[in-house]
Parts: C-alpha cells; sequence; structure tokens
C-alpha cells in the first residue's frame, strides 16, 4: 500500500507549489502529473502555462479521463503520482449523479492505495468562503467539501497552505 498526502488549501495559497516540492523530492525525474484543467479560457489558459512553467521538462503529464481510477492505473508503479486538482476534476462532473461522482473518487482512492509509490493530491479549500448565490454553487461546494473529507479521512498525511506556509493538520 502507498502512501496518500492530500494538500489541500484556498486560491493562490501555495499548494500546488508545495505539492511540486514534495514531489520532486520524493520522485525526481520519475514523477507523473495528472492534469485536470481543459484549456480553452483564456484566463485558465494563463494558469496552465504557469504551471507547466513549474514543473520538470522529466515528468511526464497526462490528462484526467471522466474515470480518474483508469487514468490513476495507467501511471507507472515507479512514478510518483501528483494530482493537480481534484477541484477541477469535480468541477468537470458536475452534470453526473452526486453518487455517481462518490463511487468514482472511492474508486480513484483504491487506485492510488493500490500503487507502490507516493500519491499526491491537490484539493481546493472552498468552505471557508462565501456561500455562493446559486444552487449550483452551493452544491459544487457541498460535493467538494464532502470530496475533501474522504480523501482526508484516508490520506496519511494532509497539509493545509495559507498564505504560501503549510500546516499539518495530520501528520504521517
Amino acid at each position: 500500500m502507498s502512501e496518500l498526502l492530500l494538500v489541500i488549501g484556498g486560491t493562490r495559497s501555495g499548494k500546488s507549489r508545495y505539492a511540486l516540492e514534495r514531489a520532486r523530492h520524493a520522485g525526481g525525474d520519475a514523477v507523473t502529473y495528472i492534469a485536470t484543467a481543459r484549456p480553452g479560457d483564456p484566463e485558465l489558459d494563463v494558469r496552465i502555462a504557469g504551471h507547466r512553467k513549474y514543473r520538470p521538462a522529466s515528468w511526464r503529464t497526462i490528462d484526467a479521463a471522466p474515470e480518474l481510477a483508469d487514468t490513476i492505473s495507467s501511471v507507472p508503479q515507479r512514478d510518483v503520482l501528483l494530482l493537480d486538482s481534484i477541484t477541477l476534476w469535480l468541477s468537470a462532473s458536475l452534470d453526473e449523479p452526486a453518487e455517481e461522482v462518490a463511487t468514482n473518487l472511492e474508486r480513484a482512492i483504491d487506485a492510488m492505495r493500490a500503487r507502490r509509490t507516493l500519491s499526491i493530491v491537490v484539493s481546493d479549500e472552498v468552505g471557508l468562503g462565501i456561500v455562493p448565490v446559486t444552487p449550483a454553487g452551493r452544491e459544487f461546494r457541498d460535493r467538494l467539501g464532502l470530496s475533501a473529507q474522504r480523501l482526508a479521512g484516508e490520506a496519511d498525511e494532509v497539509v493545509m497552505l495559507i498564505a504560501g506556509l503549510p500546516l499539518t493538520l495530520k501528520p504521517r
């Protein structure tokens, strides 16, 4: 059974950069980055380019499929797995029934647990902000919060980033 690390934090908290450093330290050049952002929105495209800039060229990058467990299972066993982020993967599945998404997440957790190396999952923390005005916004916030609880419960270590500073919530 491999180790699972959840890195959680707000927007621009430093969570992705922290996760990159942990992956680099644990895997060196043997890291597979699972990207969940979908290009097409100009602002998001700039963010994607910024994330790419910080990743070593030697790392393998693959796009997350809707069936996240299948994507995870395709990562070589020797590689550290870095999934950035569960937030964007979840947002792409908002049209799916909540139970189906939860089952998909459980399969993804099982796939990470079946690995021999470290898996790092990045997630936004959206429960500390304002209550969304729309029903869709509230549904997304609730699904992400429940997903984060599930991942944190399963994780061997949970680190929250606040203003670029890591705060260990669940030590290994």
